[in-house]
């Protein structure tokens, strides 16, 4: 398979041309360069650098799947892959009141729970707060969680949901991506959605890989 093109810090990517700025790019003299090593994204109307790794920053609005990490008494502690945990407030989590006096907020996660939800406030200072108040957001069971570098999950999902809904359909698997770099699977042929998004991760940079996982799903 044929690579794409690879570009480093520093390497000019596109002059600019009235186009917008997107993640990874810099601009001097009406020329754009890169921020990062990185696969070049230009189209008509933008230019970005899509990092070949990184660290998860968490931003406001983004669909994330966290870990309950600690039960508080007034919310739970979220593990979302990042270097900064999210709050996730009961007041965001559960519709029906609770008395805090009497309540066990085990009841409603525990130490351990996957869940995905939405990045409801993050400050400038990374203090970040999670909801599960909009219909996709729900507790996550009996799947297995695998992390991937947080920048290849637009490649894992594809164009207009392209790539993951061919794995969902081939696997028969239920699968929800995070954001953040996780996705949860669930289903009796989850060795074979997990291979497939791994080999995606690994090699997102090339050229030819749609067909490439197409026909491993079919073997």
């Amino acid at each position: 398979m044929k690579a794409r093109n690879v570009v480093i810090p520093g390497d000019m990517v596109e002059e600019r041309k009235g186009r917008k700025l997107g993640n990874g790019v810099y601009e001097e003299n009406d020329k754009v360069f890169s921020k990062f090593l990185g696969v070049p994204r230009a189209t008509e109307n933008d230019i970005n650098v899509i990092p070949l790794s990184g660290t998860y920053l968490p931003r406001f609005g983004d669909r994330i799947i966290g870990v309950i990490e600690t039960v508080e008494v007034s919310g739970w502690f979220v593990d979302i892959n990042s270097p900064y945990s999210a709050f996730l407030p009961l007041s965001e989590a559960v519709e029906e009141f609770v008395d805090l006096q009497r309540a066990e907020l085990t009841r409603y996660f525990d130490v351990g729970d996957i869940v995905f939800c939405r990045l409801s406030k993050v400050t400038k200072t990374k203090t970040v707060q999670a909801s599960m108040r909009d219909f996709e957001s729900r507790k996550l069971r009996n799947g297995v969680l695998i992390k991937v570098t947080p920048t290849k999950i637009p490649r894992i999902i594809g164009k207009e949901g392209s790539m993951i809904m061919m794995i969902k359909e081939k696997t028969g698997c239920e699968i929800v991506t995070g954001q953040n770099g996780l996705v949860w699977i669930r289903g009796e042929n989850k060795e074979k959605a997990i291979e497939s998004i791994l080999t995606i991760e690994k090699e997102s940079h090339t050229i030819g890989l749609t067909e490439k996982i197409e026909k491993m799903l079919g073997e």
